[in-house]
């Protein structure tokens, strides 16, 4: 929801900065507008609501195919391909791993009724596109290149969740470190890999 933003890190009542036209409008502009519905069926019917914004998320049983960058470096790395990394990559994210979400989100769900978020869930931890992939080839032993193709309109130039809320109301946040995290996640797409071939 929060677009390419102005504000660093993101809290959640900063409304983002979205173009409603570019080509991720669609991805963005989804997220902004289920929230938006849920909020009116709860003002309007009286629906309990919990609304959790979820950071990257990575770990065992994504999709190879699934095309976010976790899954695209740890892939390409294991095949000795080359990383594909876009503009610079300096452009920042946080990763969260996936038991650490999923403790988040039953946290939220266990609050009382008058808890409806949104809240931010991830892990606030930041590393660039650049970094991430260097610790995947670093991991996975790969002889694998970086290449730089044009930045995507619109790609976010920073991403990372201001946690405080989620700390506060649900005495969460998260425990797995990224180098820890690709650890399993780099060996689940090691053994998916060998079954394909």
């Amino acid at each position: 929801v929060y677009g390419d933003p102005e504000i660093h890190p993101q809290t959640e009542d900063y409304w983002g900065n979205v173009n409603p036209l570019g080509p991720r409008a669609c991805y963005d502009e989804g997220k902004r507008c289920a929230e938006t519905l849920f909020f009116d069926y709860h003002r309007q019917h009286g629906v309990k609501i919990k609304i959790a914004r979820i950071f990257n998320t990575y770990g065992p049983r994504m999709h190879p195919n699934d095309g976010r960058v976790v899954s695209n470096f740890i892939v390409q790395a294991l095949r000795g391909e080359d990383i594909t990394l876009y503009g610079d990559g300096e452009q920042t994210r946080s990763f969260c791993f996936v038991s650490d979400l999923v403790d988040g989100l039953i946290g939220l769900m266990n609050t009382e009724d008058d808890v409806t978020g949104p809240i931010n869930l991830g892990n606030p931890g930041e590393f660039t596109i650049r970094q991430l992939a260097e610790q995947i080839i670093e991991q996975t032993n790969s002889t694998s290149k970086l290449v730089h193709r044009p930045l995507p309109q619109d790609d976010p130039r920073q991403r990372q969740p201001d946690i405080t809320r989620a700390k506060t109301t649900l005495g969460w946040e998260p425990t797995i470190a990224l180098a820890e995290g690709l650890r399993p996640t780099i060996e689940y797409f090691r053994n998916e890999i060998r079954e394909m071939i």
